[in-house]
């Protein structure tokens, strides 16, 4: 089973959880905040499972009843928020949360409701599920799981506990796929370089045989759009179209290069750059371009995510963002 020692780069987290527990101080919300694939899950699975453990000593065993059902996934105690809609509406707070929140614990210490992709909250649901908040049973615990804080309303914010999950070093994440997914030295230093900081896709990556081929793809288009015809934006837009599957690996490798412009005209430094054998172009596209158009870049890659969370056409999505990459 999971535990907190398995947390790779958050110590500080990590002892504040167990802390909360072994001194019986736990609050009644918590906000897990950051970047898809940076931890969330895994961390909140951890803590909930330590909640809820019999032993009680701020790790879960992994042995009692407890945590064999919280492993897996039938813990009664531990309540995940389901959604039908793009958006979590008024009616999944009330009806799963707000309306079972009364009826106390079966067999544990806590009642836990987990909303994961909280930021998709209607400001009704979020009005309904502060009432919960402001005034919750004693034994009560609820986690907002989030990419992005900012679309929480301040009444939510200020009454629960902001965790920030910030990049993992990249030595560290090196060393993680090296021991604990025996990744060869090479395709691990690859993976963690190219994460920046972020678990889930370095384990992605390094999991891809094709990982490497995708960069390079990338480089190609990204060393040359600032030349190429709109016919050639628009082979690059079906090779993409071809591998659905792995667009997110295209959208980050491509949205890094650009983070990268945005570094290097911004501070001319070359240390916390991911394309470092790439500076000389880098540094050119740079010169080429404002700082209002890479914002304009870097904003146009949250709307294609955006988009494409939402089903919009895929197409027409990636489309607008190879268009909105030629802008000076």
């Amino acid at each position: 089973m999971k535990q907190f020692r398995d947390v790779i780069g958050r110590e500080r987290i990590t002892e504040h959880l167990q802390n909360t527990i072994r001194l019986n101080r736990v609050s009644h919300g918590y906000i897990f905040d950051g970047e898809e694939g940076i931890g969330k899950n895994f961390i909140a699975d951890i803590f909930v499972a330590a909640l809820q453990c019999e032993v009680y000593s701020g790790e879960p065993c992994g042995e009692c009843k407890s945590c064999l059902q919280a492993a897996g996934g039938n813990h009664p105690d531990i309540i995940r928020i389901r959604r039908e809609k793009a958006t979590i509406g008024v009616d999944d707070i009330r009806g799963q949360l707000n309306n079972t929140i009364a009826i106390k614990p079966y067999n544990s210490r806590y009642k836990i409701y987990i909303i994961n992709e909280a930021e998709k909250m209607t400001e009704a649901a979020q009005n309904a599920l502060l009432k919960t908040i402001e005034e919750p049973p004693e034994y009560a615990v609820i986690l907002l799981l989030t990419d992005n804080m900012n679309m929480l309303l301040p009444t939510v914010l200020s009454r629960c506990v902001t965790l920030h999950l910030r990049p993992v070093d990249r030595g560290l994440l090196k060393m993680h796929l090296m021991k604990d997914c025996n990744v060869p030295d090479y395709q691990a230093e690859l993976a963690a370089t190219f994460a920046a900081g972020n678990v889930g896709r370095a384990e992605r990556y390094a999991a891809s045989a094709e990982f490497e081929g995708r960069k390079d793809e990338v480089l190609h288009l990204v060393l040359h759009i600032d030349e190429m015809k709109p016919s050639e934006i628009i082979d690059f837009l079906k090779r993409f179209s071809e591998e659905k599957a792995v667009i997110n690996d295209y959208i980050d490798l491509i949205f890094l290069w650009y983070r990268d412009v945005l570094m290097f005209k911004a501070a001319r430094q070359t240390a916390q750059l991911i394309y470092k054998e790439e500076v000389l172009t880098l540094q050119r596209q740079a010169a080429g371009k404002s700082f209002e158009a890479l914002q304009h870049i870097i904003e146009a890659f949250d709307t294609l995510r955006a988009r494409l969370k939402a089903n919009v056409n895929f197409d027409a999505a990636m489309e607008l963002l190879l268009l909105a990459l030629q802008e000076k």
